[in-house]
């Protein structure tokens, strides 16, 4: 079997290792060449570490990875540090490395295994045969500028995964669009020199305001800022909003970055002449708002399938494991003795991915509406943050955290939440349940 990856991003790099290692044939297309920049606040939760760790990958301080020892919330003049919790199934720390280090770690890592990584390759559309099956996919190349070089190229493969982001040209070109009934985020970000840069905590700030009117304060806004430490003197200081506010789309995000660091003490250097770069965004796909996941020949994997929580907009975590499943999936189907077969193997994708995720996005949808409303979120703040417990309770939700064998009281919560609202996401029932996933061993360190 032949698989080609659409994208070298966290979802695409992963796929392609875990497929190269299993000796599945994988070519990788990917636009830009590596080291390249991605908007992110470059902050790994102990999800992404354990694809790290499944995956082999080294993440030494050494080489530019720093540890960090969980969360650090602010509202309302109080403070909570919620450490990351001991779980026998996810490690107990995080990581930070900038996305310009962490993907071509990632794509260097699928190479080693035996993947071929094709960089200036932009993918314009998925290839198929008579019947509506995808191919293959065809491809700009550009040069080393990133400007076309007017030739094109295509490729043929037994399964395609787009793994293209957001604007997934490959799912579009399907006429597979968006979902307006999800939610939908944006993130804003730059970097600042600061005396801040090797914090071991990853700082959440729960109260954004819009730009202040007439003297008038500014609303708050469903989203929070971060401040991350990178390390190399620098900080990663951003916001994330989501779309269930009426001020959605209609604030310049930038100017709302920078009202609220020029609020920060200046003695961190979050200030215009210690800014290192410009300010970016990006959008943020939530609650597998784009689907079918998986149609013949063809996988959505990470944000490309809209796998992007709306509780926090934690993305990367989502696409490795999607990465991951859709490989067990690749691998089971290569097993099989016919075309027919095959497809078969390959549909319970959609529906697997579903029962992961599918309730604690819906879980996030409640919450992303319920924040959007400026009274509610308000009562939250106040209610919440002079109770750490409860907070340690709600980051273990918010970061999908559980430990399933355990059953301890929380994540006996957590489950019973998730029960009692539907799974979003794909129609259609999982082919392979929890248990039949690869076998995930115990990683804390």
């Amino acid at each position: 079997m032949k698989v080609l990856i659409v994208g070298a991003g966290p979802a695409g790099s992963t796929a392609a290792w875990h497929l190269a290692s299993a000796g599945i044939e994988t070519i990788v297309l990917e636009k830009t060449r590596f080291p390249r920049e991605k908007v992110c606040g470059d902050g790994l939760t102990p999800r992404a570490v354990r694809e790290m760790q499944l995956m082999g990958l080294p993440h030494l301080a050494g080489d530019g990875w720093r540890k960090n020892k969980g969360l650090r919330l602010i509202a309302g003049g109080r403070t909570v540090e919620v450490p990351w919790p001991e779980l026998s199934n996810f490690p107990n720390y995080g990581l930070i490395r900038t996305r310009l280090g962490f993907d071509e770690a990632l794509a260097r890592h699928a190479q080693a295994a035996g993947a071929q990584i094709l960089e200036g390759h932009s993918v314009t559309q998925a290839l198929t045969d008579g019947g509506g099956t995808v191919v293959g996919a065809r491809a700009s190349l550009l040069d080393g500028a990133g400007r076309k070089t007017g030739e094109t190229r295509d490729f043929h493969a037994d399964v395609v995964l787009a793994a293209d982001g957001n604007s997934t040209r490959t799912a579009v070109s399907l006429g597979h669009e968006k979902r307006d009934d999800r939610p939908m985020g944006v993130a804003y970000r730059t970097y600042f020199t600061s005396p801040r840069h090797d914090d071991d905590w990853m700082e959440g700030w729960l109260e954004l305001a819009a730009p202040s009117r007439a003297g008038q304060p500014g609303k708050p806004l469903p989203g929070y800022g971060w401040v991350f430490g990178v390390g190399d003197g620098t900080s990663n200081v951003g916001l994330g909003i989501l779309n269930s506010s009426k001020e959605f789309g209609k604030l310049d995000y930038r100017a709302v970055l920078r009202d609220w660091t020029a609020s920060m003490p200046p003695e961190w250097g979050f200030t215009p002449e210690n800014q290192v770069g410009p300010i970016r965004g990006a959008a943020l796909p939530m609650g597998f708002n784009r689907t079918p996941h998986y149609s013949p020949g063809l996988m959505l994997l990470g944000d490309a399938g809209g796998m992007v929580s709306p509780f926090n907009g934690e993305g990367i975590s989502y696409a490795m494991e999607s990465a991951r499943y859709a490989a067990e999936f690749i691998v089971r189907a290569a097993g099989t003795n016919s075309r027919l077969a095959a497809n078969h193997a390959l549909s319970g994708y959609s529906g697997f991915v579903r029962e992961q995720w599918g309730s604690h996005f819906t879980l996030g949808r409640v919450f992303a509406a319920l924040i959007g409303k400026p009274a509610v979120m308000k009562l939250a703040l106040r209610t919440g943050m002079p109770l750490p417990a409860l907070m340690h309770f709600v980051v273990r939700l918010m970061a999908n955290l559980t430990d399933p064998g355990e059953r301890g009281f929380e994540d006996r919560v957590i489950q019973l939440l998730e029960k009692l609202v539907p799974a979003t996401g794909n129609q259609g029932a999982s082919r392979m349940s929890k248990q039949q996933s690869l076998p995930i061993v115990s990683v804390k360190q």
